[in-house]
Formats: C-alpha cells, structure tokens, sequence
C-alpha cells in the first residue's frame, strides 16, 4: 500500500498536520471505497472492474458480460457450474481489490466476474487444534477480530486491514518475519476447498477438498486466481500474546552488513529505509510475556483517513514539482514527513489514544495491522483513503520485489551508489515513507518465494498523462532492472509494472508441477485470460512495445522513442549495472539524472 505525503507549501502543511496528529486533536473519518465493479444495469451485466486504484499498469478498461455475488457455497458451485456448461470465462474479484496487477480481468468481454464480497464468514472454529475455518471474502480485518474473541491470533500478517483471505493467498501476501514457518499468510493454511470446472458427469464443477499434506494444496495457496474459486480456508493459528515494538533511527551506513543479522534477531523485525537521507529505522519487535503491561495499539498514520483537500493540494504540489524538476522541493518535503511520521511513532500509542514513549507493548490482534480510513461514515469529497481515485490524490507506481538474503547486502551497496551518483534522486520514494524492507521465508508454495529473502517495497509517483516522464525516472529503472536482472529478483504478484513478470516463470523451481495441476483444474482455461497466461509463460510476454512503453513499465527501452524524447528523456545505459537500458534525461549534451 502506498504511504501518505507531504511538502512544501504552507496550506498543504497545516492540512497535513490536522490529520496527522488527530490522535491528539480530532479523528478524520473516511468514507468507504466505491464499487470498483460496475455494471450498466440492475441485473449485473455489461460490466467493467478495475482495483482500488481506479486503474492498471497498462491503464486498459476490463470488461465483463457479468457479475455474480454468491453468498454460500451452495451458490458459487452453481455459478461456477453454470459459467463451465456454457464456456464462459471466469476471474474472481475480492471485496476491495487492492492487487495493481491484471489479475481479475475476464478472458473476454462477454466473461464472468466473481465477487467473493458476500463470502464473508466464520464457519469453524477448533479451540483446541487452534485452528480456524474462514470464506474466502473474510477481510485480514475480519479474520483478526474474529480469532482474538476465541484468543487466537495470525502470526504473521501482511499491514493493511483491507485484504481477504482469498486474495492473500491468491498473491502470496506476507508480513516480516524469519522465524518457524515464516511471515507468508500461505504457509499457516491446513484446509482449503476450492470450486474449479468439471465435466458433465461432475455436474460441470468440482469442490475439491485439500487439506495439509496433499501435494495440489501447494499449488492452490498461493494460486494467481487461475484455479478456480477458493470456497473455504482453514488458518493453523496460535494462542494470543503480546509485542513489544520499539523503533530506532540510525545511519544507513551499515545497512547492508546489519539487514540480515537484524532480521534473525528480532521475531517481527522491518526496517524502513529513506536512501536519500542516509537513514535507516530499524523496528525491534518481539513477543513478550502476556502478563506484561501494555495495552498499545497501532493505527499507522498513512492508512487513516485524509483531509481531501489535504490530498488534493499535495498532488498539485508534486505535479508542480515534476513539472519544473524541483528535486529540492521533494527533498526538503521528504525530509519533513519522515521527522514527523518518526517523531509521532508511525501512529503507535501505548494505550490506544497516545504515545507516551517506548516500547509499545501490546496484544498481537492491536498491533499486527491497520487501515482505519476503510471505516467510514464520511462523503469522499472530505476525507477518504489517500488513493481513492474519486479525489485528487495518490496517484502511484509500486515496485516490489525478494532478493535472497546471500546478496541482499550486495543489492543495498548498489543502490548506494545510486545515490552517490544522483543525491536527490530518491527523494521521491522517502517522501512515501522510503523503501520497505520486510523479511520472507522460502514457502512449499510452487509459486510461492524460493528462498529466504528480504522484500523490497518501493512506492513512488506516476503521473496521470502516460507519456510523461518522472524525475530522475531512470534511476528507478535502474532499480527495477538491476533487482530483477542482476540479483535474479522474485515479484509480488499483487504488485509491480508488466517488466517485473516478464519471463518469471523462470525462476520458480517448480513452475511445472503449478501448470501440471492447472490443467487439471481447469483443463479448458476458464479461469486464464491473456495476460495471465504471458505471466505464466503459456502465450509470448507481458512486454508492450510502442512509443513511450518505457515510461510505464510496460517494456524496457531499447529506443529513443520508448522514451521520451521530445522532454529530454532518452534511452541510455545504466549507471551502475550497466546491462539496465533507462530513460534518462538528457540537457545540453550531458545526463542531468
């Protein structure tokens, strides 16, 4: 999830400060995200969904010929049965649909969408093997709330509140972790149902019935959507305690030598890094006894609600700033939101109204997530979710992506130089709260990570026009390419621009064995559409190729014209890995950034 801004310009920063220290003065309440799914009539048909963003990396409409909201099991069999008689094609759509990727467009105009928004329950719980049955709709929210009131807890857990089980699985969402199974919310499931196409004697759909130990669930927990509809979800939880979270800033001088040991040191360690500023915040998170005092909790400050006014002057601001290359302005913004977000503990309190100092200790069902802008009573037009697309506000690239822990040092020391090169050209990324390092396991997951790993999550901005460059956009390239290229880097599937997909099948050992059980499943492709299949490299690559393709991650550049070239924007080699083709910008015969 992209983190809230902000920067120069005295009205934009007094807005920000009202909502920033709300804790202290009044609560900004949001209104709820729109349908991202919408239909031309009453009866659910012509149809078009995007993600909660309001758009994809490729800035197509997906459009389907209809939409079905089931709210049993009873009636996603029949849809999936009534879709697989006619050879319809079928996507399945989660209740907020935060994923940037293609992943819930129908194979076709005339396709199926799915909404799990109305699977939406607890239907099992076993207190004493610890384990918890959900739907596939049931939020991380949800799933949270649930388990604390029979004193169970998901260890690990990706931040934001606004995902379902389903899609967690479907993208292979985690929180940060090294320790036992590791911080992938896949790797906690022991049962899973799963409605996929059937031939006529199975009455046209299959529920089939996967439980730990079966080699297909592997295949089916972290899925990309391509099997069918997950049903139901059995979670292996544990009993309720407590954290203790305490963050400190340091250098970044030492960060590549310290990421790792840090890592395996603390239980729910991250670090937050701002290149730009040479800082490092590292979080010192651990269990603790349950009887120890603390009853803290965690509403992080770019997930509550935003003045919209606020949003709408900030996003002025920095289209401003890319406009007249105004580093500075970036830099010194950059520079104010960190010392604020730092200094008001990222929205931690040790009571639930204030922060008082550290550490913060509280139950794990109070510090393991947030969003508090998807409650809501208010009108968008006043506060909302900084990337509501019904305001002017965010408006963004993420580029997320595990590098193996053996050369995660070698990757950092290069970004280094990066910056050494071009001092301001991060600032960009420090003003959405930096690079987020999180740490990740190797998964029995097929597509699940490879190895253990640290998570990079870069947020960053994009503009509205597609054909305008970004300030110092070659330097993110750069990123981007050496990442994937160079330190054989592996994507979150609910994130990145089309060139981190491409030929990515490549690095999953067990890719086969996936498509194996994928053609099982669902023999006829119903559950495929075009850009899934080039992700799993079943039809050509994810690469569009045509003027200014670079400039959104949908090609790498190999000409000039894939850049920008009448803005100065030109495509040359990398600064540091050399083997990266970036669009750089080019004044007066020499490379400004």
């Amino acid at each position: 999830m992209s983190l809230l801004y902000t920067k120069s310009g005295l009205l934009g920063l007094l807005l920000f400060f009202t909502c920033l220290f709300s804790s202290s003065f009044y609560v900004c309440i949001s209104t709820p995200p729109e349908e991202h799914i919408k239909c031309s009539s009453s009866s659910n048909t012509n149809c078009t969904i995007t993600n909660s963003y309001g758009i994809f990396p490729d800035r197509t409409v997906c459009r389907a010929g209809s939409v079905a909201y089931p709210s049993t099991e009873e009636e996603l069999i029949s849809v999936v049965a009534y879709a697989t008689k006619s050879k319809t094609k079928m996507k399945v759509a989660t209740r907020f649909s935060h994923s940037i990727p293609k992943l819930v467009c129908p194979g076709g105009p005339d396709g199926l969408i799915i909404s799990t928004k109305y699977l939406n329950r607890v239907v099992e719980i076993d207190a004493e093997a610890k384990t918890m049955t959900f739907e596939s709709g049931v939020t991380l929210k949800q799933l949270i709330s649930e388990a604390a009131k029979v004193g169970l807890a998901l260890p690990y857990a990706p931040y934001w509140w606004g995902l379902t089980i389903g899609g967690m699985l479907g993208t292979g969402a985690h929180g940060s972790t090294l320790w036992g199974k590791g911080s992938s919310v896949h790797d906690y499931v022991v049962g899973l149902r799963i409605a996929s196409p059937g031939g006529p004697e199975d009455g046209y759909v299959k529920i089939r019935r996967l439980s730990d130990g079966d080699k297909d669930l592997n295949a089916a927990k972290v899925s990309l959507g391509v099997l069918g509809v997950i049903s139901q979800v059995t979670l292996n939880l544990q009993p309720m305690f407590k954290r203790s979270i305490t963050y400190l800033r340091k250098s970044d001088s030492d960060l590549g030598d310290q990421v790792v040991g840090f890592g395996k040191q603390h239980e729910f360690a991250d670090v937050l890094w701002y290149p730009s500023q040479h800082k490092a915040v590292y979080r010192m998170d651990d269990r603790v006894s349950s009887n120890t005092s603390g009853n803290g909790f965690f509403d992080f400050i770019p997930f509550r609600a935003t003045s919209s006014l606020e949003l709408a002057i900030i996003r002025t601001t920095e289209e401003n700033q890319e406009s007249t290359r105004d580093a500075d302005g970036k830099c010194s913004g950059a520079k104010l939101v960190t010392s604020a977000l730092i200094n008001n503990a990222y929205g931690l309190t040790n009571n639930g109204v204030i922060f008082t100092g550290y550490p913060v200790i509280g139950y794990q069902n109070r510090l393991q997530a947030s969003g508090t802008c998807l409650d809501s009573l208010e009108d968008a037009r006043i506060t909302a979710c900084a990337w509501d697309p019904r305001i002017k506000g965010e408006f963004f690239h993420q580029t997320t992506f595990s590098i193996s822990l053996s050369v995660a040092k070698n990757f950092i020391q290069d970004v280094k130089k990066l910056v050494e090169i071009e001092p301001k050209a991060l600032c960009g990324v420090d003003i959405y709260n930096g690079i987020l390092l999180r740490y990740v396991t190797a998964s029995s997951a097929y597509l699940g990570k490879q190895e253990n790993a640290i998570d990079f999550d870069i947020t960053y901005y994009r503009s509205k026009d597609p054909m305008a460059p970004r300030l110092y956009q070659g330097i993110l390239e750069e990123i981007e390419q050496m990442a994937v290229f160079k330190y054989g880097a592996l994507p979150h599937w609910g994130k990145n621009r089309n060139i981190v997909f491409d030929g990515v099948m490549k690095k999953y050992k067990r890719a086969k064995e996936f498509l194996r059980v994928k053609d099982v499943y669902d023999p006829m492709g119903l559950f495929s559409s075009e850009w899934t299949d080039q992700v799993l490299g079943l039809k050509g690559g994810v690469t569009i190729v045509k003027e200014g393709c670079a400039l959104e991650g949908l090609c790498i550049c190999s000409q000039d014209i894939h850049c920008a070239p009448s803005k100065g924007y030109l495509c040359r080699p990398g600064k540091v890995f050399e083997g990266a083709r970036i669009c750089t910008f080019v004044a007066k015969n020499r490379a400004a950034n």
